[in-house]
């Protein structure tokens, strides 16, 4: 299947040309087992011009630095932990890493609260198990198992989410490099350039906190929500973009604007402060981050597109900003209202989207 008829191809998929380019002009050292050197990495995510006026697009938009420490971790025989509230683009960081260090990003393992310890480990197929008893062929190897033989980044999403003993299957695999296979009296050692990317997040920490050895190994990068209201209409466009060319959606000459509108909204409630600094705000329960924003945005463009003239206007978003925000039907309902008319109504170039917004609501 060509990555044209694929909703979303893999990053290394998506940016082969970029790689090949990157990889065509990288002359600095690479680690072992590293597809690009730290420096063309960190140019991959951030984006950048190279010799010959080739452009590469920025993935992350952000402080350098962090994505310098990250890269710099990865060099190292450190794991890496993306810490962060929802909307701080950590999956979207781990996978372009993942493609840009070992051009795979798919040895991944998603953490849910029933994840089994199979899943970090390995497991049997249990028919073989059954009628030849354990064997080589028998066994069922986890991603990171296979990112150990291969030399390869393995991908842990929502480590927080896992049970605290399904977690601390990673303990031997981070510090002694080795994954035991005591059934077989033998074990995988990994290769060189073998590492993990584990994803948290902030607001789960309750949930199923780190025990200290396991957080001893990872190094831990905190990823901030954008700083400034231009940074996260950069992001949102870009993604909104990427997005709508996916879903073979028409362009909207104005959407600029209600992603502005639709950032600002949600940058407000969630510092519950207005942009003026003039009215306090309370904030709703859910969590308003850039991915909220992003996916506001391309609902409103289908809307547009199917809908209406194919312009992006106040009411194509509203129903979707009210959705994002209205997560408690009682509380946030109030907090949502309490904006509405202490902010957004004394807008006047926003009477539009009051208009709607009161439609909806």
């Amino acid at each position: 299947m060509t990555t044209d008829a694929v909703l979303r191809p893999h990053a290394e998929q998506q940016y082969a040309d970029e790689l090949a380019r990157l990889a065509e002009h990288d002359e600095r050292p690479r680690p072992p087992g590293w597809k690009l050197s730290p420096w063309a990495v960190t140019t991959y995510l951030l984006g950048g011009e190279l010799p010959g006026g080739a452009v590469v697009t920025p993935k992350y938009i952000g402080p350098r630095r962090l994505i310098e420490v990250a890269v710099a971790t990865l060099a190292t025989d450190r794991a890496l932990l993306l810490l962060g509230v929802p909307g701080t683009a950590k999956t979207w960081v781990s996978e372009h890493l993942a493609a840009a260090v070992s051009g795979d990003s798919t040895l991944l393992v998603q953490g849910t609260a029933g994840t089994p310890e199979e899943a970090l480990r390995y497991g049997w197929n249990y028919a073989r198990l059954l009628a030849e008893g354990p064997s080589e062929a028998a066994l069922v190897e986890s991603p990171l198992m296979r990112a150990m033989r291969r030399g390869a980044v393995a991908r842990v999403e929502e480590l927080t989410r896992m049970p605290g003993d399904v977690q601390d299957a990673l303990i031997t695999i981070l510090s002694e490099k080795t994954l035991p296979v005591p059934e077989l009296t033998t074990e995988v050692q990994a290769r060189k350039g073998f590492t993990v990317i584990a994803t948290a997040n902030d607001r789960d920490r309750g949930v199923n906190e780190l025990s200290s050895a396991l957080r001893r190994r990872f190094n831990t990068v905190v990823l901030p929500l954008p700083a400034t209201v231009d940074d996260e209409v950069d992001i949102v466009a870009r993604r909104v973009g990427q997005l709508g060319a996916a879903l073979e959606l028409p362009e909207a000459p104005a959407g600029l604007a209600e992603i502005r509108r639709v950032v600002t909204v949600f940058r407000e409630l969630r510092s519950g402060l207005s942009s003026d600094g003039r009215t306090r705000l309370k904030s709703p329960s859910g969590t308003l981050g850039t991915a909220e924003a992003i996916s506001v945005i391309t609902s409103g463009l289908a809307l547009a597109a199917h809908f209406g003239d194919g312009v992006l206007r106040a009411a194509d978003v509203a129903g979707g900003i009210v959705g994002a925000v209205v997560q408690d039907p009682v509380a946030d309902r109030v907090v949502w209202q309490e904006y509405l008319e202490t902010v957004v109504r004394d807008r006047p170039e926003w009477r539009d989207f009051y208009r709607a917004c009161r439609e909806v609501s």
